[in-house]
């Protein structure tokens, strides 16, 4: 089976830690600094602009993180059930 992104299961798990470990963080300093630009808006916008910001940082990154928590398919060591 091989996935349209051109990356090797191996390669999609390390990108997924960097982008956890690094990209996350920067990300929510980001979403933060945006919630302040608002000058403090009401509690039900703020947390609309959350929730909004929440779902869209993994939309680039979806190719990546699909089928990361699984065994890897191309590893004959590992039992196939």
């Amino acid at each position: 089976m091989s996935d349209e992104s051109g990356l090797s299961y191996k390669a999609r798990r390390r990108w997924a830690l960097v982008i956890l470990l690094i990209g996350m963080p920067v990300y929510i300093v980001l979403a933060v600094n945006v919630i302040s630009w608002l000058d403090r808006p009401s509690l039900l916008v703020e947390l609309v602009v959350y929730v909004l910001l929440g779902v869209l940082w993994i939309l680039p990154f979806k190719f990546v993180f699909r089928g990361v928590g699984k065994a890897d398919p191309n590893d004959p060591d590992q039992d196939q059930y």
